[in-house]
């Protein structure tokens, strides 16, 4: 019952939605036919997007299949956002003739005086086409962030640190996170990403969780892909939110949840992967030893799990003088490490994407989820400790980056 009040509530937003931008665009229509071109044209789409948002709902993944179930969502919250934009202006044009028209009322109410009184405040042109204008190129950007959903970009990162021994010194860390299996379509593509890894010879290899978006078994096309990752040092990996299968129910192919969890981490053993829940281990170049500590999810945000336990993962860490830890959500680092760790040099971390939208340009970078997660990308430095939130190597929900790019940060220790 609540999952059909839900989707008729959506249904009806997208038809006022719909029934309030086409009131725009038909005013700006110079004639009969094209009124009725632009309106067969509309609600044609627009019919088609509620039909594709009903079979989104309705249907299972099973019945339509993984591919067509992705795209089409991202299809519809395309239109959405892009139609959202565009009303925005219509809505800021409407406020605008809102108040000239109350202005008109309270001192123009002579209608003798001002024979164009009551004849209504006519919509500005400009700011419909500039909202028309805007929804369009919103639209045409997620189109075009399709074809960015592999397109791997190599981030490399200097980190210099003075407690850092001397015989780790240009020690290389190649550091992944957000996979998301389950939403690969192209093995070919991935497989680029995977030789672009391996062509960085790094000394270790850190993953930081989210191998896949739900279920073990979307690993089972690129397992033996992602075995061909080694590093001289191991492959260290942690889990992420989205390991758990807490966005499902279950049971799913005949497993319940905690066997997924426990089948994804026979995954990651299978490709030799070292998952580390709540440990540590030693690190030795030479004669110098540090510290490389994993937990599971730990986030402060409340929507997110607290799988992480800090305490058991560090105990026995003091005595080393360099700390690595691997946490998937970086809203950790502000929450506990940085007051309850101090002594943690370097924490890795993923989980935002970079909300695989926004604007990154020498001197400036920006996306909405900045409003969301204070560390969102990149390098961040307080004091002492530092902490390098990864942009994700796979997509979720959307299949597409814009100005956000996949990423693969290869970190040298100086």
């Amino acid at each position: 019952m609540r999952s059909t009040t839900g989707g008729i509530i959506i249904i009806i937003i997208f038809l006022l939605l719909d029934a309030y931008i086409y009131s725009v665009i038909r005013t700006l229509s110079v004639s009969h036919r094209t009124r009725l071109l632009v309106g067969i044209v509309y609600w044609g789409i627009a019919v088609l997007s509620i039909t594709g948002l009903l079979l989104f709902v309705y249907t299972s993944p099973e019945v339509m299949g993984r591919k067509i179930r992705t795209y089409l969502f991202s299809a519809i919250a395309m239109l959405f956002f892009a139609k959202l934009l565009a009303a925005t202006f219509f809505l800021i044009d409407d406020i605008r003739r809102l108040f000239q028209w109350g202005g008109s009322k309270l001192f123009l109410a002579d209608t003798a005086a001002n024979p164009g009184n009551g004849q209504g405040i006519t919509r500005s042109s400009f700011l419909s086409w500039i909202g028309i204008a805007a929804g369009s190129g919103l639209l045409g950007t997620f189109l075009y962030g399709f074809r960015n959903q592999y397109n791997y970009t190599l981030v490399k990162q200097k980190i210099s640190f003075p407690n850092l021994p001397d015989e780790f010194k240009g020690f290389r860390i190649l550091h992944i996170s957000d996979i998301h299996s389950g939403t690969f379509m192209d093995q070919r593509a991935v497989s680029r990403g995977v030789d672009k890894i391996m062509a960085q010879k790094a000394d270790i290899i850190l993953f930081t969780g989210d191998l896949v978006n739900d279920k073990a078994s979307e690993m089972e096309n690129y397992h033996r892909m992602f075995s061909q990752i080694s590093a001289p040092m191991g492959v260290y990996s942690v889990l992420g939110n989205h390991d758990y299968g807490d966005y499902v129910s279950w049971p799913q192919d005949g497993l319940t949840k905690a066997q997924n969890l426990d089948k994804l981490k026979a995954v990651q053993a299978g490709m030799g992967w070292r998952l580390l829940m709540n440990e540590h281990v030693i690190l030795k170049r030479g004669n110098a030893e540090i510290a490389l500590i994993g937990i599971e999810n730990w986030s402060a945000k409340s929507r997110f799990p607290k799988h992480g336990k800090m305490e058991p993962a560090y105990r026995g860490c003091e005595r080393y003088p360099f700390k690595i830890l691997m946490s998937h959500d970086p809203s950790h680092w502000d929450a506990e490490i940085r007051s309850k760790y101090p002594d943690i040099d370097l924490m890795l971390s993923g989980h935002t994407h970079g909300m695989q939208f926004g604007v990154e340009i020498p001197g400036f970078k920006w996306s909405p989820i900045e409003y969301v997660y204070k560390q969102w990308a990149g390098l961040y430095e307080e004091g002492k400790q530092k902490l390098y939130v990864n942009r994700g190597f796979g997509c979720i929900g959307y299949p597409g980056r814009v100005g956000i790019l996949p990423e693969i940060t290869l970190i040298e220790l100086v």
